[in-house]
């Protein structure tokens, strides 16, 4: 169940994080991922569970105005709500609250709500959130903050939280320990914010064992070099970095995906990938390279590398294959290099040795601007 899990949430995170969730889809899993927790319910709190949803749809009587209940899902969204409706039953698992203009989140809002699992406050305007406002929350996991406008992380949040998101807010900074007591966190979304390599202070991610982290569409001129090691997957798309180099990468050796692209890379310090063996897709389309970056051939287990939208011009018999064909254990199922002015007639057929057939190829399409 727990790789069932850690595959959902990565789908997720690959996900475009200002989609509106779908509270009752998640809620058709909701005993899937429950039954990852090590706190599961007992047996006979399951058979309550399979008699509620034989009346999910019937109304709860304390139901907050204006919102819709069904046992254990409270749905208010769009109703152009100001705050956090009261009277919220203590038993609900799931909060809707996207799309309304709540500014602040109070102390008490969520007060005895110890069950809560999922919690969507998207596309509304919190600006600031009481540093208790989520105490006794140790069964909450999923923690929605896209679209708003806070401007540092909150503090205290639940200790067992495993996807938590603040696309698009005003955060230009992340101080020491901000994270500090999420063991369990696995997808982490950081895009669309003002923040720069200076925001992030040093020891900001301490004690993370994060597998996504997305910190697309911000001000970033370099990679990160203090995020967590474990991470499996890097969004780094959209921003103003300008070259990769050796140190970038050394404490990321778990790393699967890799997204650099969208930004104005123009240099790949040779041996740069040597600290990512595992690698299986690199995306450094649409920057400034002039050549395919140094070191493609020994990664054993790369299978897509964008590099289309550059300025490379010439692609050598061994820039991504290696020259003893048993190094390399998986083949090629993309590289696409349309959008450069290379001759791609000049290129010799066997550069592409390694790819699984000629679909997985992509070249031609340049157009000068």
């Amino acid at each position: 169940m727990r790789i069932f899990l850690l595959l959902c949430l990565l789908a997720l995170g690959n996900a475009k994080p200002y989609q509106p969730i779908n509270v009752m889809e998640l809620m058709k899993n909701y005993e899937i991922m429950m039954a990852d927790s090590s706190e599961d319910d007992d047996t006979d709190d399951d058979k309550e569970e399979e008699e509620d949803k034989d009346d999910y749809d019937d109304e709860d009587e304390n139901c907050p105005a204006g919102c819709r209940c069904s046992p254990r899902v409270m749905q208010c969204s769009d109703q152009g709500l100001i705050s956090v409706p009261g009277k919220i039953p203590e038993d609900t698992v799931m909060i809707d609250l996207q799309n309304n203009d709540i500014t602040e989140i109070k102390e008490d809002d969520f007060k005895g709500l110890h069950k809560l699992y999922g919690l969507f406050l998207i596309n509304n305007k919190i600006s600031k959130i009481h540093p208790k406002a989520f105490r006794n929350m140790e069964h909450l996991r999923l923690l929605y903050l896209s679209y708003n406008l806070l401007t540092e992380i909150p503090a205290n949040l639940p200790p067992n939280i495993i996807e938590l998101r603040f696309h698009e807010n005003k955060i230009n900074r992340i101080q020491k320990d901000a994270f500090k007591g999420l063991r369990k966190l696995h997808v982490l979304e950081l895009g669309a914010n003002p923040l720069a390599n200076s925001g992030m202070e040093l020891g900001a991610f301490n004690g993370l064992s994060t597998l996504y982290i997305g910190i697309a569409e911000a001000k970033l001129t370099a990679l990160p070099k203090d995020l967590p090691s474990s991470i499996t997957e890097l969004s780094l798309d959209y921003n103003k970095i300008t070259k990769v180099e050796v140190e970038d990468l050394i404490r990321y050796k778990n790393l699967q995906r890799l997204g650099l692209g969208f930004n104005q890379i123009k240099f790949v310090e040779n041996g740069s990938f040597i600290s990512i063996p595992n690698i299986r897709e690199i995306h450094l389309d649409n920057n400034r390279l002039k050549k395919v970056p140094p070191g493609l051939s020994s990664l054993r287990y790369l299978q897509v590398i964008f590099l289309h939208g550059n300025k490379i011009n010439s692609v050598g018999i061994n820039d991504f294959c290696p020259i003893t064909a048993s190094v390399k254990k998986n083949l090629y199922t993309a590289i696409s290099l349309f959008a450069n002015p290379v001759k791609y007639w000049d290129i010799q057929p066997s550069t592409f040795r390694c790819v699984t057939g000629r679909r997985g190829v992509q070249l031609g399409n340049f157009r000068k601007k």
